[in-house]
Order: C-alpha cells, then structure tokens, then sequence
C-alpha cells in the first residue's frame, strides 16, 4: 500500500515537473506577446517621460493653430490629446463634421476614428481620453501583428529589429497622441496578416476599415491582389487561396465608397474630403513639381538664406523621408516580396502626390513593410547602432516641440 502511495506521489511530483518545463519552455513560444509588449511599454513610456519634461522647459510655438483645440488640466492629456489636428478629431466626435462655412473643413478627415472615439467617449466620459486610448491600444495591437508577421515571413531576429525601429521612428510618438495614425496600422497590417494566414475575410473587413481610416488605405486593394497572386504561383493544388478570396480585394474600396455616399447625403458633394483638404493647399500635384518648389533657389541664393534662417528645414527633413522610403520600397521590390514593395511604393506615391511636402515624416511611419528592410540591414551592428541613435534622438526632440505645440508633421 505504502508503495502505491510513493509511487502516485512520484507520478504527480512527475507531472507537476513536466507542467513547470512545459510553462517555461512556453516562454519562448510566446515571445510574439511579451517582446512587443515590453518594447512599446517602454518606448511609449520614454516618450511620455519626454513629453512631460519637455513641457516648460521648452519655450511655446509663438501662436496657437487655428484649430478647434481645448486645454486640459492633465499635462499629459493636453499634450496627446490638444495638439494640432486632435483636435479636428475631438471636434468630429463630439459635433460631427463640418464643410462650408469654415476655413478649415474636417470632412478631409475619415471617419473611423473620430466614430470609435464617439462611442468609447460614451463610456469613459471624454473624447480626447476616448482618442488616446484607441490610439495605444490599437498601436499595442499592431505591434503584436507586425512581430508575427514578420518572423513568420522572416525570422524572429529580424521581426526584434523591425518593431524596435519602427517604436522608435522619429514620428512614433504620433502612434501614442489621438491622431488616426494607429488605428489605421493595426487594419492595414491586420488584413495583409490575415491574408497571409488564408482568412480572407478577416483581411477584407480590415481592409475596409483601412479605407475608413485614412485616404491611403484603398492602396490595401492592390496589396490583397498581390498576396494572392503570390500565394496561388507558390503553393500547390489543394493549398492554394480560393478564387474567390480576390474579392477581398475587391471590397477593400468598399470603405471609401461608403465615406463618399455619407458625404454625399450629408453635404451634396461626394467628394467633398478632397475639396475640404485643398484648404491646406492639398490638391493632385506631380512630385516633380512639388520637387520643383522645393529646389527653387531662395532670394540671395541658399547660402545667404541658410545663414538668415530663411531654408524651411521641415520640408527638408520630410524630403529626405520620402526618399528613404521610397528606397527602402525599391529594395523590396527588388527582393521580389510584391504585396510589401507595393504598399510602400503606392503610399509613398499617394502621399508624395498631395502638393505638399508637410506631414511626410509621419505619412511614412505608416509604411510598416519598409522597416523590414532596414531590420535585415541591421543586422550589421553599425547599421544597428546608426538606426538606434538617429532614430532616438529625432524622437526625442520631435516629442518636445510637438508637447510645446511646435509643427512636427
């Protein structure tokens, strides 16, 4: 009897033995959840500590926009949630939208995110905390489907490096603010992951909330064509997507429709988030010309007007955005990964081709597949370090002017 019981005992200690590997041989298994969980705690941490410091210490943008802006008692708040264009989101939430009679229309503002703040707003009592706890929680989100996208295309390595850049890309902190930034991330990266994984039409209904999101999400149409191209040309019969799934693509421009007909009913002008942008002088332009401008020789010539202060140093540094990322989409083009090369090289051409060179920087944060290619390049430590210290330091300083009020894009 008493050998029985020894030997029961030796069987549960055995099993519990086994139970406590399993967990901690799990740990690892799980690194999806917990590394990108732990690098944007912190990074949005730092950029919080950054935000808050920065307040007072820096001297104010000498006036405020003209925008429909209201202080916060919360330092924080204020400066995530009452800055720039969170506060057409704030307004469209709470009043809806607005197109004739003022001087800067928000109907140039999809609407997805202002109807999401709207309703969380019914249950936590304020838009503007309503936006910043969309934004981050849809940007934790996104960087969980970014790390699994790409260690399963690449490998866990480069996936590290990928989130870790793209944390801490120096217009990163907008994924934090109450701007649409992260939600439309995580329904871009959602559909081309859930296309990836053969849910169809998971992706399609991210797809349209892409579209619903931000002007530049119907660019996710032509991505789903490419992803199941590639997936019919590379897998054999009875693994192939069915024919059927291109109309997940098809459905993408479904978001946009809607957004029109909307504009339509409410304002007899479908494309009235086009005309409202022209008040910020968007309009279809040529990148060439928008170049042209750019390099127009200054009164005095570039010298004269570098040492005046008169060289527009953000159009410089949004210039210099879209030429990396316009690269970095060649790169993938030319590793013949379809479905990422055309997303970075649609949206950079969608947003290089609004006349104006303002707010690039943060346009090209959202071009997510991109920052697979500086991950692989960063396996060389000085490519690493390089990425690493640039990319913290703009981040820095563009989180204090943008806490001060400053145009950061």
């Amino acid at each position: 009897m008493r050998k029985s019981e020894d030997e029961q005992t030796a069987v549960s200690h055995t099993a519990v033995s086994h139970t406590a590997v399993s967990r901690w041989q799990a740990i690892p298994a799980a690194r999806w959840f917990w590394l990108p969980v732990i690098l944007f705690t912190t990074t949005r941490l730092g950029i919080l500590l950054v935000a808050y410091l920065s307040v007072g210490l820096v001297a104010d943008a000498a006036a405020p926009p003209p925008y429909h802006l209201r202080g916060l008692d919360n330092r924080l708040l204020d400066v995530l949630g009452s800055r720039w264009d969170t506060g057409f989101y704030v307004s469209i939430a709470e009043e809806g939208y607005f197109y004739e009679g003022v001087p800067l229309p928000s109907v140039a503002f999809f609407p997805l995110y202002p109807l999401m703040m709207r309703a969380l707003a019914a249950v936590v009592g304020d838009a503007v905390v309503a936006g910043i706890l969309i934004s981050n929680g849809a940007l934790l989100l996104a960087t969980i489907l970014f790390y699994r996208l790409v260690a399963e295309s690449w490998d866990e390595v480069v996936a590290d490096r990928a989130i870790w850049y793209w944390l801490i890309f120096p217009a990163a902190f907008f994924g934090t603010a109450a701007y649409s930034e992260s939600l439309f991330l995580l329904c871009a990266i959602g559909s081309l992951y859930a296309a990836r994984r053969g849910y169809w039409e998971v992706a399609a209904l991210l797809g349209i909330g892409a579209a619903l999101t931000r002007v530049v999400g119907v660019i996710i149409a032509p991505v789903l064509l490419l992803e199941w191209w590639r997936q019919w040309r590379e897998r054999g019969e009875g693994v192939r997507p069915s024919p059927f799934a291109v109309l997940a693509a098809l459905a993408v421009p479904l978001g946009t429709l809607a957004y029109m007909a909307y504009l339509w009913r409410a304002f007899g002008d479908p494309l009235a988030f086009v005309h409202g942008a022209a008040a910020w002088a968007r309009q279809p332009q040529s990148p060439l010309v928008t170049i042209g401008d750019l390099l127009k020789t200054p009164a005095g010539g570039w010298w004269a007007a570098l040492w005046a202060g008169n060289i527009h140093l953000d159009n410089w540094i949004d210039f210099l955005a879209v030429l990396l990322f316009a690269g970095l989409g060649l790169v993938l083009l030319y590793w013949r990964r379809w479905p990422e090369s055309a997303f970075v090289l649609l949206g950079v051409s969608v947003a290089f081709s609004s006349g104006l060179l303002m707010s690039q920087r943060r346009y090209m944060w959202a071009l997510f597949p991109a920052f697979i290619v500086l991950a692989k390049w960063g396996g060389r430590p000085w490519v690493d370090r390089l990425v690493t210290a640039v990319s913290l330091m703009l981040l820095g300083l563009f989180t204090a002017l943008f806490a001060n009020g400053y145009w950061v894009g």
